[in-house]
C-alpha cells in the first residue's frame, strides 16, 4: 500500500518542471562559490573585471578548500533551509492548487502513508539536490586549484553539508503542516520566510540554540561564530519539532475538514 503511495507521488514530481528547477537552484551555491573563490585567488584580474576583489578579502575569505566548504555550508544554512520549505510546500500544497486534494483524501489508504510518502518525496528529492551539489563543488574546487584538500578536510567538509542538508530537512514538516492547513503555498513559504528572519536575529544571542531555525544558521557560521559542533539539546528540539510538525500534519489530513 505504502509503495503505491509513492509511486504516485514519484511520478507526480517526475512529471513537474520544478524538480528541474530546484535542481538548477541547488547547482547555483557551488557556482557562486567559485566565483568568490577566483576572485579571493585573483584579486587583481578580479578588479580589472569589476568583480570586487576586495570585498571578497574583506569577507575573510581564503582561497581553500576549508574555505570553499565552509562558504558552501553557510549557503546551505541559508538557501538550502529556504528552498527545503519550498520543495515541501510544493509537495504537499499541489493537490490544493490543484483542487485534486479530494480525490487524493478518498482513496482507501490511511492518510498518514499520504504524509510519510511525501515526506520521503521530500527527502528524495533534497538528497538528490544536495548530491548533486557536492558533485558540482568537487569539481569545481578542482578546477580552480584550491589548495589545502586532505582526506579529512574533505570528510568534514562533506559531513558539515550533510548535516546541515539534514536539519534542513527536519525542520520541514511544519512546513507541511501549514501547506495541509493553509490549502496551498502562501502560508507555508510565508512561514518559512518569517522563521529565517527570526532564526538569524536569535542566532545572535542565547537563545538560538533552543530555537529550532536558529540551530542551522549557527552550525554553518551564518548568525554569529559557527557552532563546530551541535549540543545534544539543540538536536533534541530539531527532532521534537520534526515530530510535532509531522503529527501535526497527519492529524490534519485525517480529522480536519477537507472541504475545497
Amino acid at each position: 500500500m505504502f509503495t503505491r503511495v509513492l509511486f504516485t507521488e514519484v511520478m507526480k514530481l517526475r512529471r513537474s518542471r520544478i524538480t528541474w528547477i530546484s535542481l538548477l537552484a541547488y547547482s547555483v551555491g557551488p557556482a557562486a562559490g567559485g566565483l568568490f573563490m577566483w576572485i579571493a585567488l585573483e584579486p587583481r584580474r578580479a578588479a580589472d573585471l569589476g568583480l570586487l576583489g576586495t570585498k571578497a578579502d574583506l569577507a575573510g575569505l581564503t582561497a581553500t578548500w576549508p574555505g570553499y566548504f565552509g562558504l558552501l555550508t553557510q549557503t546551505t544554512g541559508i538557501a538550502g533551509m529556504l528552498l527545503v520549505s519550498v520543495i515541501t510546500a510544493y509537495v504537499f500544497g499541489r493537490e490544493y492548487a490543484d483542487k485534486t486534494a479530494r480525490v487524493m483524501l478518498v482513496q482507501p489508504v490511511p492518510r498518514y502513508w499520504f504524509v510519510i510518502a511525501k515526506l520521503v518525496v521530500v527527502l528524495g528529492w533534497m538528497a538528490a539536490g544536495t548530491g548533486l551539489m557536492i558533485a558540482e563543488a568537487a569539481l569545481v574546487g578542482v578546477a580552480l586549484g584550491l589548495p589545502g584538500l586532505t582526506p579529512s578536510i574533505a570528510a568534514n567538509g562533506v559531513a558539515d553539508l550533510l548535516l546541515a542538508a539534514g536539519i534542513a530537512f527536519l525542520l520541514a514538516s511544519p512546513v507541511a503542516w501549514l501547506s495541509a492547513l493553509g490549502r496551498g503555498y502562501l502560508l507555508p513559504l510565508g512561514f518559512a520566510i518569517v522563521m529565517l528572519v527570526i532564526g538569524n536575529i536569535l542566532g545572535a544571542t542565547a537563545w538560538g540554540r533552543w530555537f529550532p531555525w536558529s540551530i542551522v544558521p549557527l552550525f554553518a557560521g551564518v548568525a554569529g561564530p559557527r557552532a563546530e559542533t551541535l549540543a545534544a539539546g539543540s538536536m533534541a528540539v530539531v527532532v521534537c519539532t520534526a515530530a510535532a510538525g509531522m503529527a501535526a500534519t497527519i492529524a490534519q489530513l485525517t480529522w480536519a475538514d477537507q472541504r475545497q
